[in-house]
This record gives C-alpha cells, sequence and structure tokens, in this order.
C-alpha cells in the first residue's frame, strides 16, 4: 500500500553521486523534497531535475533538500548530473526497494503493452519524519512551483 500524508515516511539509505550516500534518519530536523523518476537523461525526467535545480536556492531557504531516486545505477547518475549540471542529490534505487515502499512502482501501458515502472511521483517529508504531501501521476510543467509552495508552508 502507498503511504500516505499524516503517515511517517519509509527510512531508507541509498548510494548517491559522488560516492555518497543519503539516509532519511539522518536529515531529521530538515524537510526533504524525494522525488521518484523514470529514468535519467530523458526528456521529462531532465527537466523535471533541471527544474529542481533552478529552485534549490529557494527550497534551501524552507529548510528542505531535494533528493531525486530512479532505478539508475550511480554512474548513470553521474553522468546525467555531470551533463545538465544539476545540483539536487540524486540517489540509486537499483534494487526498487524505497520505490516500492513509497508504492511508485506500478504498472503502466504504453502502446498497449503494460511493464512495471516507476510512476512519477513526489513526496514532502516534514522535518519529523512524517509525510507531508504526496503527488502522484506528476506532470513536469508547474510541478516544482507547486513542490515549493507546499515546502514553504509546511
Amino acid at each position: 500500500m502507498p503511504v500516505e500524508p499524516g503517515q511517517p515516511a519509509p527510512d531508507f539509505t541509498l548510494p548517491t553521486t559522488g560516492g555518497g550516500s543519503v539516509s532519511l534518519a539522518r536529515l531529521r530536523g530538515r524537510k526533504v523534497v524525494l522525488y521518484f523518476y523514470p529514468k535519467a537523461d530523458t526528456s521529462g525526467c531532465t527537466k523535471e531535475a533541471v527544474g529542481f535545480t533552478e529552485a534549490a536556492d529557494a527550497f534551501a531557504e524552507a529548510n528542505a533538500i531535494v533528493i531525486g531516486v530512479s532505478k539508475d545505477p550511480v554512474a548513470k547518475l553521474e553522468a546525467f548530473r555531470d551533463k545538465y549540471g544539476l545540483e539536487v542529490t540524486l540517489a540509486s534505487d537499483t534494487a526498487g526497494s524505497v520505490v516500492e515502499a513509497y508504492g511508485s512502482w506500478v504498472e503502466k501501458s504504453m502502446y498497449g503493452r503494460t511493464y512495471m515502472g516507476i510512476d512519477r511521483s513526489t513526496f514532502l517529508i516534514g522535518e519529523d519524519g512524517t509525510l507531508l504531501a504526496a503527488w502522484r501521476k506528476v506532470k513536469v510543467p508547474g510541478h516544482v512551483a507547486a513542490v515549493l509552495n507546499a515546502a514553504k508552508a509546511g
């Protein structure tokens, strides 16, 4: 079952670009914008990552860190980061356990074919680790602004 606002956000520790890792538990005291995207270096995912990067200072002013998660390996995420100058944390969930914990691994359909994939979704997690808001089936235009407004309000 997908996690819903008001519930504790599922904890995670994932490898990130730059040889590091990110853990929700270590981010207590800050808001976390956790966004899941299907695949690095594709058009929608690039627009979303660039949008979050452009708003990174505004998110920091709202005491929020932005973390993008896909099932891509770290090496691919590093190439994606470098190609577009991305300044948000990119984390790799190759096993898909975090994607599943947030209910973002879903059945999709394209050209009459069904398959499992990542639902473009974003979660705003409060400073205490509680889920404040969730956006599912995200359309990229206007999304970063909506999340930023929620982060400022939350």
